[in-house]
């Protein structure tokens, strides 16, 4: 099983389709989450905390929003996709043989004690998806060229990964790729 993080950057003309086209089409015996970014949709949060100062918990909160904003643009452009709110809805799909886009909840993410911050962002939930999931493979899809030879601890100092994903994988047993878009979807 792979999980595979679409950023939120991928929402230049062409670049989204293409991922999603990609993953449609290639490795259909291969179980696919799809993790999107907050992309736009978190860009409105940021600004707006700026603008309010309202606390992390809750730009935290309207930022697991823009990811289910993102998830629903994906399937609106992939409708044989199915959308799933909760690890066990992911694991039923999983059966089915579907390709599944992730729209995080709020509640199971909070359960799971993931920290309000802007350090941990689609990247480190993908992450803890793949490790809950027992997933194969983590694959990060980036808009970002990546530096051949990097390791994730300079991708997180480039700010290509967020602030927190190195401690979220940092006993993981899967396979890591951080690639750009033009490398996943060729």
């Amino acid at each position: 099983m792979k999980v595979i993080k679409l950023g939120g950057s991928l929402l230049h003309p062409n670049r989204l389709l293409n991922c999603l086209d990609y993953i449609e089409q290639h490795d259909q015996h291969v179980p696919m989450v799809i993790v999107p970014g907050g992309g736009v949709f978190a860009d409105q949060v940021r600004h707006a905390q700026q603008q309010w100062q309202f606390d992390d918990v809750a730009a935290h909160q309207m930022a697991i929003l823009a990811m289910q904003q993102m998830a629903l643009l994906f399937n609106g452009l992939k409708p044989s996709f199915k959308i799933a709110n909760s690890i066990a809805e992911i694991q039923l799909h999983l059966v089915a043989h579907h390709r599944i886009i992730w729209s995080p909840a709020i509640a199971e993410l909070n359960n799971a004690g993931i920290a309000a911050s802007w350090g941990v962002t689609s990247d480190s939930l993908s992450a803890w998806l793949a490790q809950v999931l027992l997933t194969d493979e983590l694959v990060l899809v980036k808009s970002a060229q990546i530096p051949k030879d990097y390791s994730l601890q300079e991708l997180a100092q480039l700010a290509v990964l967020d602030s927190a994903f190195c401690n979220f994988v940092r006993n993981v047993t899967y396979k890591i790729s951080v690639v750009n878009y033009q490398q996943f979807s060729a």
